[in-house]
């Protein structure tokens, strides 16, 4: 039966994917005590990764959007590191977003609202956080954004 936080995903019209696996040598999370730490999450979903360098072949918009897909992705691994328990989710603490931004761009916040906004709407209080949002010249794969979050977690 699903909780209380997937409900709300599934009223969302969100299913969360299998939490994707690490493309090198790294592990997808780290828990210790009661904090998870969520590596990089690139900006794929089922039709595959959404590339594109803001500034340049890519809006605000699209780029949000991408972000959005970042932060299910998060979502995901947060739940593998939960045992398939999402309502064991505390609270969201920090997201850092990169954004594959040209030089001259400067609404990176823009961009990572996707994420934070989704997380807000998903988990009410409990998706509020800390944030960095940063360009990078590029990112793995040519995607448009990745994102890293520390969650707390019972």
């Amino acid at each position: 039966m699903a909780g209380t936080f997937e409900t709300r995903l599934s009223e969302m019209g969100v299913t969360l994917p299998d939490a994707p696996a690490p493309a090198a040598n790294y592990v997808p999370f780290v828990v210790t005590g009661n904090t998870v730490y969520v590596s990089g999450q690139i900006s794929m979903d089922a039709g595959g990764m959404i590339t594109g360098k803001l500034g340049d072949d890519m809006d605000v918009d699209a780029g949000a959007a991408a972000a959005r897909v970042c932060a299910i992705n998060l979502l995901a691994q947060v739940k593998a590191a939960c045992g398939g328990d999402l309502d064991r989710l505390v609270r969201v603490v920090k997201l850092v977003g990169f954004v594959n931004s040209t030089a001259d761009f400067g609404d990176q916040p823009k961009v990572i609202n996707g994420a934070s906004d989704f997380m807000v709407e998903a988990l009410g209080e409990a998706g509020r956080h800390a944030r960095s949002a940063v360009s990078a010249a590029s990112l793995p794969f040519g995607v448009a954004v990745e994102i890293e979050g520390i969650f707390e977690i019972l």
